[in-house]
């Protein structure tokens, strides 16, 4: 027999079709759920159900007869909420096909002690999350500028990609102020100028090739230190920038989002680490946040 889905957190309706939102005569309490559900005819997408009476919402799972009909019925019940543990909320911001979108509503909107969350968002659409619990993603980035590109293009997958779970993500950062206090100078070669980085002593910039080498110290990865062998036959004082080293000095926990310039294109992965490339694109970004939330599974090399 085809058993209903049992609740676990994160859940929702993927594609939020498969809610189905019906208006009831009565409170939606668990006794009346079971009984007015089961054996009843349901579109052949149905998954979900929620039931409505006024502000009170309950929320159940069920299973359909095997069937290719257009409307099956309904041969097991799941109830996951009552009316006491779930919530409707009213936000036309949230996109419901978004699952960091359903969490953001939930956290701003939700009482204390709710484990389902209706939510009719943007078009009047309407979907659910089950006891949100966000994927937790540290990005690690070198500002300014502020936010970075990195972080920005994250968010940019998280906004569109709605095969993610809700993902959080938490920038850590260290600032072009912060790498040169280790190594005070009167002057300093940055990588390039389009960070708009301000420090209190000269600044030169590898990308525009000085035409001669100074008394500086180089604030710049290993790429940086290429380009400056290339160009002037010497290894000056360097502060090395790269966000892969540092959290692999670190080696932290949790799940990381890191870029680097000795990837050229692509994007590696290791277990908790995702690495795309200092110019990454948003395909790039994608791949790696889908491995690291567990959409994605990697594939073996060779």
């Amino acid at each position: 027999m085809l058993v209903a889905e049992q609740p676990s957190p994160n859940a929702r309706a993927h594609p939020y079709r498969g809610l189905s939102v019906q208006h009831v005569d009565e409170v939606p309490h668990p006794d009346f759920m079971r009984e007015h559900l089961s054996g009843r005819e349901v579109y052949r997408r149905t998954d979900y159900i929620a039931l409505i009476h006024g502000d009170a919402v309950g929320l159940a799972a069920v299973a359909r007869a095997p069937s290719d009909d257009l409307f099956v019925p309904v041969v097991d019940v799941e109830v996951w909420s009552g009316p006491d543990r779930t919530q409707l909320i009213e936000d036309p911001t949230v996109d419901v096909g978004n699952a960091t979108a359903l969490a953001g509503a939930a956290r701003r909107h939700g009482r204390p002690g709710v484990s389902g969350f209706v939510v009719k968002g943007q078009f009047e659409h309407i979907n659910f999350i089950w006891e949100p619990d966000p994927v937790r993603i540290f990005v690690t980035e070198v500002t300014p500028p502020a936010p970075p590109k990195l972080l920005v293009q994250a968010r940019q997958v998280v906004d569109f990609d709605e095969d993610l779970p809700p993902v959080d993500l938490v920038l850590d950062e260290v600032t072009f102020g912060d790498l040169a206090a280790t190594a005070p100078s009167d002057s300093y070669l940055l990588p390039c100028r389009g960070a708009g980085t301000e420090l209190s002593a000269e600044m030169a910039y590898l990308d525009t090739r000085p035409a001669v080498p100074e008394e500086w110290v180089m604030i710049g990865c290993e790429r940086s230190m290429q380009f400056h062998r290339h160009f002037y036959g010497s290894e000056p004082p360097q502060v090395d920038i790269c966000p892969r080293r540092r959290v692999e000095d670190a080696d932290p926990g949790g799940l990381w989002l890191i870029k680097c310039c000795m990837l050229e294109r692509g994007m590696e992965f290791d277990g908790n680490r995702a690495v795309v490339p200092w110019g990454a694109n948003l395909d790039e970004v994608r791949q790696a946040l889908r491995l690291l939330a567990g959409v994605d599974a990697p594939v073996p090399v060779g």
